[in-house]
């Protein structure tokens, strides 16, 4: 199989189901964040720390796959059976924060990125999930976007700001708290 295509040289692509649309289209847009963030996810998942984290961040990355694979899809046209969340997604991801939270120290402050590089990796990753989840929100309201794809990202982005914590932790690195001037 040949990874180029030439299909894409006059700025539009196709969607799982056919339907052909600008590469600047909100739905690209929004998949393509998915992929980046997914990207940023491999990059933690790689960091000596996140040893332990590894099969839940590579869980991550098959979920991250799934809402990409949803949001490429024309919801009218789609006929291809496609991989689906499940609210065991989200409770995973809920439960693993609960697990977290017990170990770490109560957060009493806003937390600046940093304190490590392989923090900084997660935070990065937490904004791009965001930006991910916005678009995912502004894609609803023109076209169906499942509740479900909308409901991970947001707790992805709480879960990444957890893990990012708790890499500090493990690193014995000290959190940057926010200190406004005043």
């Amino acid at each position: 199989m040949k990874i180029y295509t030439r299909t894409g040289d006059k700025g539009l692509t196709s969607l799982i189901g056919g339907t052909r649309v600008p590469k600047s289209s909100l739905r690209i847009e929004a998949y393509g964040t998915v992929d980046e963030l997914n990207s940023w996810i491999g990059l933690v998942r790689d960091q000596d720390v996140c040893a332990l984290y590894r099969p839940l961040l590579k869980q991550i990355q098959d979920r991250l796959f799934t809402i990409g694979a949803t949001l490429a899809s024309d919801p009218e046209r789609a006929r291809m059976a496609l991989p689906d969340l499940h609210d065991a997604d989200v409770l995973v991801l809920e439960q693993e924060m609960d697990r977290m939270n017990d170990i770490l120290p109560e957060l009493r402050h806003f937390i600046l990125p940093g304190g490590h590089p392989s923090v900084s990796y997660a935070h990065v990753a937490r904004c791009v999930c965001r930006r991910a989840e916005r678009l995912a929100i502004s894609l609803r309201e023109e076209s169906f976007v499942p509740d479900l794809v909308v409901m991970y990202l947001n707790r992805l982005s709480d879960y990444l700001f957890v893990l990012a914590r708790l890499m500090c932790h493990d690193l014995g690195s000290e959190e940057i708290t926010w200190q406004p001037r005043g």
